[in-house]
């Protein structure tokens, strides 16, 4: 049977079933795995390399996806019917795509944005040894109005959100929400992000900055936690 097979893989790798369960619990609750972000994660995502066979094994069952960055140490999941840049599509997969939960419309506006100023930062040569890049709050702040033609939320409290969420994902990273309610705090950019936003979306934000763009010109309104449904044809440039 398919859980003795798992089983006996898990004796033979010296991993009980517990550690195999609270890996995946974690995995499928936060949909990402990033060693650099605390001392949990890191022993998981060490756990995950040594049974990343079984892993995907059992998660295959469900048509979950694994994408594994092993350079920048991190792993993410797609659920059923999702597009992820760089991993090819299953022509067959179900349409409607139950369980998968996507950004909302200022967290997809926020991700490009971000992902444009990675890209900028790569240029420039300016990636830590991680991968990742610093940006000034002042600095994003003045970007997204330039490139969406609109500021950031109003509200501190609804910036706070905003970046949490992003953290949440293991886009970002700061110390402190604290470092949010000033305009000379500054937050990290994870590499991660370049699997956020594909190649085709990232080259039309950066072809002409003379472009007005709207946030719904490159993605499709995401279905929330209130099932919020969008017909838009953008449907799979950010997940």
């Amino acid at each position: 049977m398919f859980t003795e097979k798992i089983e006996e893989g898990l004796s033979e790798l010296g991993i009980s079933a517990d550690e195999f369960s609270q890996l995946l619990i974690r995995l499928l609750d936060y949909g990402v795995l990033c060693r650099d972000e605390s001392q949990i994660e890191s022993l998981l995502y060490d756990r995950y390399l040594q049974c990343s066979e079984l892993v995907e094994d059992y998660l295959e069952v469900i048509k979950i996806r694994i994408q594994h960055d092993s350079r920048f140490s991190f792993v993410r999941i797609f659920p059923p019917g999702a597009v992820a840049p760089g991993m090819n599509d299953d022509d067959h997969s179900a349409f409607n795509s139950g369980f998968r939960q996507r950004p909302s419309q200022q967290e997809v506006a926020l991700i490009l944005v971000l992902r444009v100023e990675y890209e900028k930062a790569l240029r420039d040569a300016q990636v830590d040894d991680k991968g990742c890049v610093m940006l000034a709050l002042e600095g994003l702040a003045i970007a997204y109005k330039n490139l969406l033609k609109r500021p950031l939320p109003d509200t501190a409290s609804d910036r706070k959100s905003l970046f949490k969420r992003l953290r949440q994902l293991r886009l970002i990273r700061y110390d402190t929400e604290q470092e949010l309610d000033f305009a000379e705090g500054w937050i990290s950019i994870h590499p991660s992000i370049t699997r956020f936003v594909n190649d085709e979306v990232l080259a039309n934000l950066t072809a002409s900055e003379s472009v007005e763009l709207n946030a719904s010109d490159a993605y499709t309104p995401a279905q929330s936690e209130k099932n919020i449904e969008s017909n838009n044809e953008g449907d799979n440039d950010v997940l």
